[in-house]
């Protein structure tokens, strides 16, 4: 089982390592993706980032989606965004492929917060991350996440996992201006309708 609280010394090296392979100013080639939709969420069906639903609870969430090409001769194949909202989260997922996976095969970096705030909001104030993930080649994954105090129970000291959650979140926030997430994103979920109903209503208020 991962130990996502307190990865072992040599988890911790592994996660360092991959981040430090990470492209720091990434050149993307010419092809590309940008995608959106709306899914409904299986409750039976645990999400990333997402609080478990109550049995045969009905969910559903908008997305968009973008992929970039790195040039042949670099390490990683490609790297892609996600960013999905619902009535209650907001999750941004950043994936990076290896090209020639030999131990390595991907590195995932993921955070969230409420939906409450938009995303043009979220995606502003630079939300910190909250999980690493590295899917290995016949391995079993390593991970570290933010853990929060169960009941009863102080939260966990995490302090000696700061270095890796902050190199993370630079890697994001880096990657959210590479590809114009902070643009792109807030446009795609308006054309979803996302944001719309709340604005219309807002307005319509303000009428006599």
């Amino acid at each position: 089982m991962i130990n996502v609280c307190s990865p072992s010394a040599e988890g911790q090296k592994e996660l360092t390592a991959a981040l430090a392979k990470i492209p720091a100013k990434p050149v993307f080639g010419k092809d590309y993706e940008v995608a959106r939709g709306h899914s409904t969420i299986d409750p039976n069906t645990p999400m990333p980032g997402m609080q478990p639903l109550p049995p045969d609870a009905a969910s559903s969430a908008d997305w968009v989606r973008m992929r970039r090409e790195f040039p042949n001769s670099g390490m990683f194949s490609n790297v892609q965004y996600s960013f999905s909202v619902d009535a209650n989260n907001m999750v941004e997922i950043l994936v990076l492929r290896v090209r020639d996976p030999k131990d390595l095969m991907q590195v995932s970096i993921e955070d969230s917060a409420s939906a409450v705030t938009s995303a043009s909001a979220m995606l502003a104030s630079n939300t910190p991350v909250s999980h690493v993930k590295l899917e290995r080649f016949g391995k079993s994954s390593v991970a570290l996440a933010r853990c929060p105090a169960e009941e009863g129970k102080p939260a966990p000291d995490q302090s000696a996992y700061e270095p890796i959650f902050r190199t993370a979140s630079a890697i994001l926030d880096r990657y959210r201006d590479a590809l114009g997430v902070r643009r792109t994103v807030p446009q795609e979920l308006t054309r979803l309708g996302v944001g719309t109903s709340t604005k219309a209503g807002a307005e319509s208020k303000k009428k006599p």
